[in-house]
This record gives C-alpha cells, sequence and structure tokens, in this order.
C-alpha cells in the first residue's frame, strides 16, 4: 500500500474507530477489499464468498481493540481472513456435504485414466485441468477443515510451513504432522475405487 500523506494509517484509521467514528472502518475496507476478497476466492465455493467476505469484516471490526500498534494491519487482516475461511470449512466438514459417490461416472473414468497414466494426448488440456480441478475440490471436501486449510496453503497457494502456521495461528510441528497425514488422506481418497 502506497504512504499517501493525504491518506490516514491504518494505524490513525484504527484508533478513529476506537475512539468512536465507526464510520472510519469503511476506510479499511475500501483499501483491503480486492485482498480479502482474492483470499477468500482462493479458499471457499464461489457461491459463499460474499457471505464470508462479511464474516471477515465483522470479526475484523469486534477484533480491532486486540490489534497492536506497529503491526502490520495486512498480515493482522490475513489471520482473519483464513481462519474465517478455516471455520467455514471446519462446519462444512461436520455436516459432510459432500461424498465422494457424488463422482459422475464421467469424472470417474477421467481419474480412473490419470492414475493409470493413460490419458488420451488429444484431450483438451483446459478440460483436463477443469475436471482435476473437481476432482481435487471433491477429495479436498473430505477431508477436515485444518488438513484442507494446510494443503491449500502450502502447496496450492505456496506459503512456507512458518507462513501457514502463523496464519492458522498454529504451530510450525502441527502444520508439518496435519501436511503429512492429509497428503496420506488425500492419496487413498483419489486412489479409492
Amino acid at each position: 500500500m502506497e504512504n499517501d500523506p493525504r491518506k490516514p494509517t491504518d494505524e490513525e484509521v484504527v484508533r478513529r474507530v476506537l475512539a468512536g467514528d465507526v464510520n472510519a472502518f469503511e476506510y479499511l475496507v475500501q483499501r483491503y477489499q480486492h485482498l480479502v476478497m482474492t483470499t477468500v476466492k482462493k479458499h471457499v465455493p464461489f457461491d459463499q464468498v460474499e457471505d464470508i467476505v462479511q464474516e471477515i469484516y465483522l470479526r475484523a471490526y469486534r477484533s480491532l481493540p486486540g490489534f497492536k500498534k506497529g503491526d502490520r494491519f495486512t498480515h493482522w487482516l490475513s489471520v482473519i481472513a483464513v481462519r474465517a475461511c478455516y471455520d467455514f470449512w471446519r462446519e462444512r466438514y461436520r455436516s459432510r456435504e459432500l461424498p465422494m459417490s457424488s463422482l459422475t461416472e464421467e469424472h470417474r473414468v477421467w481419474l480412473e485414466a490419470a492414475l493409470s497414466d493413460q490419458s488420451s494426448p488429444s484431450c483438451d488440456e483446459k478440460a483436463l485441468q477443469k475436471e482435476a480441478g473437481e476432482i481435487l475440490d471433491l477429495a479436498l471436501g473430505r477431508l477436515s477443515a485444518g488438513d484442507r486449510m494446510a494443503l491449500e496453503l502450502v502447496y496450492l497457494e505456496g506459503y512456507s510451513v512458518k507462513e501457514a502456521a502463523g496464519l492458522l495461528g498454529w504451530s510450525t510441528t502441527n502444520v508439518k504432522v496435519r501436511l503429512f497425514r492429509s497428503r496420506k488422506k488425500l492419496r487413498g481418497l483419489l486412489t479409492h475405487r
């Protein structure tokens, strides 16, 4: 974020909100809407994005008294966003809405071909990527919320184990254990016939 002398800093806005100017929070919403939206779009189904974004801003507003002077607001808000996505999957995991049996026959055929490395070279690459993404999403839906978020942060988004631990509020050891276990579970889900 550029430092424009005409625009208040994040700390100044937080101070104003905490002093009773609740409308000042809109500065932060406008300033970081892209960051929050991008984070959420990576982790939750499209039809849930708006609800989760709203939840993130509510959590951020309620948590402003805990924002420490000198902390980077972007990091603080990213932690809230990632944890809201994690909570979404924890709730979804409890209800188990996506059984693996929901794979279509077309998905099963593709998965078997991909696993046996006999996929047709004439297949359209974008169609294959779409199929792979759908199958991966179904498999990720069978993992616990923690396993899913750890895998997504480290393997799909490229965060280091340490960075993922910081975003999730876990130890690096916990993230490593989750990654090991979740890779094993995911492999089992994708190869189980």
